[in-house]
């Protein structure tokens, strides 16, 4: 009786300890985001005006191409000189320099940092569910929240624009998604912190509600598709070559290369060195998974508008003649929101990008982990493909791209909501739609300054001034 009477009054004295008693409350956490209207109301998020001082978006541009291979420069010109969307997708420095200057309520989450609808998409978890997430976060830092509503908002209008879609709808599908954010945040502020850090967004679920017959159809066949692939049987074909004595990655210049200085016997023994390294990185169970592939070899392989001459690359290992592995190695430099709110908190900017994929994303890369390379480049590393889909964006009809903007709402309240404060989000987006309606406002605003932008980028091209490098289709 004694030690029981001990243990309740130790449990009495922790409930009423000081940090308990001074816990805000739910309501008063939701009265705090909702006071925050105060300083920063809903329809000032409306506006967009490019200030006089705003700099030159070609200067950004080539600010942004610092440090990449000079070689490849050409051809990330020529994917943002397509049209106003792939100049916006190449543009993230452009708009965060854009998004500084906006207004903000002062509420902080890992962010996106680049978050257009094309860096959404469905993936495999080590549990081999597939799900629909964000699967670029190459960008991420703790920043406001509003700033990746915003870049996903107007990446809905410029896409719309680009498919032949009228305006009202893109403003509506622009609607849509904000909508969805709003009351998909009110719904994880509901929820307990444990509840929002299990959910996710399963594919198989997902499907079914599609409304589009033809699009739920390709949906369930590519779906089919990535279940049934095979790296032995697609990625193996298509990227190794057999003809030497060992298999080698497939040269497909100027896309897929090999430096040559990997011949070098220092070279090597610096990659190996950045390959023990990651495998540091990783945890324990996934190091010993690791070791059972050897490495065969490494290629630099060119990938999307965004990261086109950063130094990324595939990896090639096998654990034996007929079991393959392919990881892909991509350079992280420092996130271009850096320059406008707090330095990552982590030395290696691969670090920075592992954090921010296991804060935002619902399961996260087998793989997933990260490295320094020899002349101090740092890299995050994850598998090449996992029963990875794309959107395929460019088909989209206007009551596809309706739907596909309400999902891409509710996957980034999910990821707000893991690593930030939904209840106090929900306070002060509330229950109505003023904050969506300025979100549309300023979408249709800011797609018409990224096409003055591009229009910036085709006079110089012209003129002769930039070089590029168009690739064939």
């Amino acid at each position: 009786m004694t030690k029981n009477k001990k243990t309740s009054q130790k449990k009495s004295t922790l409930v009423s300890s000081p940090a308990f008693r001074s816990h805000p409350t739910r309501d008063e956490v939701y009265e705090i985001g909702k006071s925050l209207r105060d300083k920063c109301p809903r329809h000032s998020h409306a506006a967009w005006k490019a200030p006089h001082h705003r700099i030159d978006p070609l200067v950004m541009m080539h600010e942004a191409n610092r440090g990449r291979m000079p070689h490849l420069v050409p051809i990330r010109h020529g994917r943002m000189l397509q049209s106003p969307f792939t100049f916006y997708r190449g543009a993230a420095l452009n708009m965060a320099a854009d998004l500084a200057g906006t207004p903000v309520s002062g509420i902080q989450v890992q962010v996106c940092g680049d978050c257009h609808l094309m860096n959404f998409g469905s993936y495999a978890t080590p549990e081999r569910r597939v799900i629909f997430d964000i699967n670029d976060l190459d960008e991420t830092l703790p920043a406001p929240w509003e700033w990746d509503v915003k870049r996903l908002a107007a990446s809905f209008v410029l896409a719309c624009r680009d498919n032949g879609i009228s305006d009202n709808n893109a403003r509506d599908a622009v609607l849509n998604c904000v909508r969805s954010y709003r009351k998909r945040m009110a719904e994880y502020a509901e929820m307990t912190v444990l509840d929002v850090w299990y959910a996710s967004i399963d594919a198989e679920t997902l499907i079914p509600t599609i409304r589009d017959e033809e699009a739920r159809a390709r949906a369930q066949e590519r779906l089919a598709k990535a279940r049934e692939h095979s790296v032995l049987e697609h990625e193996f074909p298509e990227l190794v070559t057999t003809a030497g004595f060992a298999p080698v990655i497939r040269e497909n210049p100027p896309l897929i290369f090999h430096q040559r200085e990997l011949a070098d016997e220092g070279h090597a023994e610096n990659v190996q060195k950045a390959f023990a390294s990651y495998r540091e990185s990783l945890q324990e169970d996934r190091r010993l998974l690791l070791d059972r592939f050897k490495v065969m070899d490494i290629a630099i392989k060119v990938v999307g508008v965004g990261s086109v001459g950063t130094y990324c690359g595939i990896m090639l290992m096998m654990a034996s003649e007929h079991d393959p592995l392919f990881l892909q190695i991509k350079q992280a430099r420092p996130s271009v929101l850096e320059a406008f709110t707090a330095k990552s908190p982590h030395d290696n900017e691969g670090q920075r990008v592992v954090h921010g994929c296991r804060m935002l994303q619902s399961a996260s890369d087998l793989f997933l982990g990260w490295t320094v390379g020899e002349l101090g480049r740092h890299y995050y590393i994850r598998q090449l493909k996992d029963m990875k889909i794309k959107p395929i964006v460019e088909i989209f009809t206007p009551s596809v791209m309706l739907q596909y903007a309400e999902l891409c709402g509710w996957t980034l309240a999910h990821a707000h909501a893991r690593s930030g404060e939904p209840l106090k989000i929900s306070g002060y987006l509330g229950k109505g739609d003023k904050f969506d309606l300025a979100i549309a406002d300023f979408s249709m605003a800011y797609a018409d300054q990224c096409e003055q932008d591009h229009d910036v980028l085709m006079k110089s091209v012209r003129s002769g001034k930039l070089e590029i490098f168009i690739e064939e289709r």
